[in-house]
């Protein structure tokens, strides 16, 4: 290799170390790019995530079209690109963004133009160690506030089990055979899939956006019982409250639900508690998180009766919030009478760990879900208008009452 050959490689390299990481981004996070971080000029925000929740076989030679909605706009894009749940160093062949088709959440295809191939460090293939994240060089292209984007990952080769994330509600494609990650029209994308493939997460540039409200959950902040492809999960009503609001108080609305996640022990996913870093802190111009796990320790098996150790976590998550500037918003857990899985043993731990999210002062606000959807007249149980049939989640309009329910003011309590 000539002398000039590995001056370029070096730069390369170097390049994707120091311009790549996220603001908030930690080095356990994104350890391919390093713990090194330039301050940005303008800003990035975080505008979208979907938290890596497990892993499924690989599909080597095809290429899947991720769509993914944003919450704040810009002049460019970045995407993070994860390997973290992965076995085997992962090779990529190529990825690009675009704007999908407006008015079509189910279809694959891209708005004439707007294709933009994505790079690494200025390469366009390359591998990610298993373990690893790696965000792309900025993608320049007007980015929307509320808009679909299309993210195609073509992986050439059989790298090993894939992360993704499992509950989309959202409908993704996949050409089978061959890169058609430049391809407009979408026609080679000829299966729907309801999983994001890779992507977990993407940051917008020179918003007006004030920073980045994380909300961390289970299958109820993921969106289970709501419309899908419609964007009608709760952080998505939230994300729609707040684009409204002036620029000082406006936040991205990054949603790391995973259904089936537990606050203690790993379920579908990592535990709340293992996967806070990569999930909360390490993304970008975070500066609230909204808890709201716990119910699956409760029910779940094996349960947890003791409401003190479901508050030594919160306990401990709100410390390592708080270490890196970052605000705790408590969510009280909602009912779940009539749900298989219901018990009134369950039930008084339920209400016990409740009075502590509302009392204890443990946390920096509190959104009293629980008093927004319960009937009444039952208070174990859901309101039937908020009830999609299973009386554990949330229908479209429970989603937005639990939305609406939320002081703004708490979001961003520096703002004029």
């Amino acid at each position: 290799m000539t002398r000039a050959i590995k001056v370029r490689h070096v730069l390369a390299a170097l390049v994707t170390t120091l311009l790549l990481t996220p603001p908030s981004a930690s080095a356990e996070a994104g350890p391919l790019l390093g713990p090194f971080v330039l301050a940005p000029t303008p800003t990035w925000t975080g505008t979208w995530e979907g938290a890596a929740s497990g892993t499924v076989p690989a599909l080597p030679g095809a290429t899947i079209r991720n769509v993914v909605h944003t919450s704040v706009g810009g002049s460019a894009a970045r995407v993070r690109i994860s390997n973290r749940l992965g076995t085997r160093p992962l090779q990529l062949g190529s990825v690009t963004v675009a704007l999908q088709e407006p008015g079509a959440p189910r279809s694959a295809k891209a708005v004439a133009g707007s294709m933009r191939t994505a790079t690494f460090g200025g390469v366009g293939a390359v591998t990610i160690p298993a373990g690893r994240d790696l965000v792309t060089d900025p993608v320049y292209l007007p980015i929307p506030a509320d808009g679909n984007l299309l993210v195609s990952v073509h992986t050439p080769l059989d790298s090993g089990p894939a992360t993704y994330h499992r509950s989309a509600l959202q409908a993704n494609f996949l050409a089978p055979e061959g890169n058609r990650t430049t391809e407009e029209s979408g026609t080679a994308y000829t299966t729907g899939i309801g999983n994001w493939y890779y992507v977990t997460g993407v940051d917008v540039l020179g918003t007006s956006a004030a920073g980045s409200v994380v909300t961390l959950g289970d299958s109820i902040t993921d969106g289970t019982g709501s419309a899908f492809s419609a964007n009608r999960r709760w952080p998505d009503r939230l994300a729609d409250r707040l684009k409204a609001l002036p620029p000082p108080r406006r936040l991205g609305v990054l949603n790391a639900g995973i259904s089936g996640n537990r606050l203690l022990l790993k379920g579908r996913g990592p535990s709340a508690l293992d996967r806070f870093d990569a999930d909360v802190l390490s993304r970008t111009g975070v500066r609230v998180v909204i808890v709201m796990e716990g119910i699956n320790d409760i029910k779940g098996a094996p349960e947890e009766t003791d409401p003190a150790v479901i508050e030594d976590a919160y306990r401990r998550l709100v410390s390592r919030a708080h270490a890196r500037g970052i605000r705790v918003i408590g969510a009280t857990l909602t009912p779940y009478g009539g749900h298989g899985a219901y018990t009134q043993a369950r039930e008084a731990v339920r209400q016990e760990v409740n009075e502590v999210i509302r009392t204890s002062g443990l946390f920096d606000a509190v959104v009293d879900f629980d008093a927004v959807v319960r009937d009444p007249a039952r208070p174990s149980r859901i309101l039937p208008v908020y009830d999609p049939g299973d009386h554990l989640h949330f229908n479209d309009a429970g989603m937005k009452a639990m939305a609406d329910s939320i002081d703004l003011a708490e979001l961003a309590p520096w703002a004029p």
